[in-house]
């Protein structure tokens, strides 16, 4: 399975990671998702993108693919 990156601009704090992981546990339920606050990045388990960035967008985090 690919490993997709994601950079969340408004990820500032744990609450945050913990809202960002929420909503990725809907989106790829049982994927492996891995938080780098400090990056404000997460890395998800994942083959489809556009389907996850549009949920974390529709739940009022400002996602894009991170730059490589």
């Amino acid at each position: 399975m690919d490993m997709l990156r994601i950079a969340i601009a408004n990820m500032n704090c744990g609450g945050c990671a913990k809202g960002v992981r929420v909503t990725l546990s809907k989106a790829a339920p049982g994927a492996e998702v891995t938080v780098d606050l400090e990056q404000r990045q997460v890395t998800v388990a994942a083959t489809e993108a556009t389907s996850i960035i549009a949920a974390l967008c529709a739940d009022g985090w400002q996602a894009k693919p991170a730059a490589p």
